[in-house]
């Protein structure tokens, strides 16, 4: 995915080319040109910072929809060991767009769910863009009720556009498969931690969106609807998308100070696409820390915090 680039990132790109074709040229004709290479570099980090730190909200979607951020399985990888994958909800059907099962981070044993999104057009399909089916949630529910039973915590990661909107997903349920998964999420008797890494898209994301702690990438989005959904709906234009993304309020720092969010996980300079292992060790140490202390809080307490923390969502002023 190195090859897909953002139009406002090209001048990032294409100057970190020059300094790594001057790096290559100095190596085989073995001509010193290590004045120049760090002028460039200092150069390059000032542009990258410039670019970096002053994206609109249409430019960090794009950025949370970029093919080469890590996904799910890419996180599992880096962070957790001893994955066992677990399929099918006991009902109807497996579900792609969906992942989950058992793993260990730090020698943790936890449950561990996520959306999935495909690298290329075939797997993109075989996913279905991670947009999942009832039985894809009804899975989720199923692992995490699994994880209740033998006192395993839960972490998710939202990486989605939202559920998937066709007829059979309907007629098997989707409405009623993410309202019970919000319900039972909201009473489960393990540690819940929520990961929005990407895309956090509608009732999609909301299915596996119940925490004790939500954690969210610096550059992903969260909103009750897609910006090109948003714009047909209230312009009748999708082009009208960057006009909707910035009415959204779909940033990590706008929720964040909303309370949706508890806390901001930095990416690397640039985006979790520019170095996805970077961003999943980055990502490491907050796991880490809310797990630990998530499991030292009796279930009793744990339960109401989570009911209250439920509760203030969408107030605005008073009590």
């Amino acid at each position: 995915m190195a090859n897909f680039i953002l139009d406002f990132e090209a001048r990032v790109v294409e100057l970190e080319e020059k300094i790594k074709e001057l790096k290559h040229f100095a190596a085989v004709e073995k001509v010193d040109f290590s004045e120049e290479i760090k002028k460039l570099e200092r150069k390059a980090a000032k542009l990258r910072k410039e670019v970096y730190s002053h994206l609109t909200p249409w430019q960090r979607t794009q950025l949370a929809r970029h093919p080469g951020r890590p996904y799910t399985l890419d996180h599992i990888r880096s962070l957790m060991t001893d994955f066992v994958e677990l399929s099918g909800d006991r009902l109807f059907a497996e579900d792609h767009a969906l992942v989950g099962g058992l793993a260990k981070l730090e020698g943790q044993p936890v449950v561990v769910i996520g959306h999935q999104k495909g690298r290329d057009t075939k797997e993109n399909l075989f996913r279905n863009f991670a947009m999942a089916h009832p039985e894809g949630y009804r899975k989720a529910l199923r692992l995490m009720k699994l994880g209740e039973k033998f006192g395993k915590p839960i972490i998710n990661f939202i990486d989605t556009p939202g559920a998937y909107p066709g007829i059979g997903a309907e007629e098997r349920g989707q409405a009623e498969a993410i309202a019970r998964n919000l319900r039972e999420m909201s009473e489960l008797k393990v540690p819940i931690i929520v990961v929005i890494s990407g895309e956090g898209g509608s009732g999609g994301a909301l299915a596996l969106g119940v925490g004790d702690v939500v954690l969210m990438l610096e550059y992903a989005i969260y909103s009750v609807i897609t910006p090109e959904g948003c714009a047909a709906i209230l312009w009748r234009d999708q082009a009208k998308a960057p006009d909707a993304a910035q009415a959204l309020g779909l940033t990590a720092e706008i929720l964040k100070g909303f309370d949706l969010i508890d806390e901001i996980v930095p990416e690397p300079m640039g985006g979790a696409h520019r170095d996805p292992a970077g961003a999943s060790s980055l990502l490491r140490p907050y796991l880490v820390r809310h797990l630990e202390a998530l499991q030292g809080i009796e279930i009793g307490k744990l339960l109401e915090r989570r009911y209250q923390r439920l509760r203030k969502m969408g107030r605005f002023g008073g009590d």
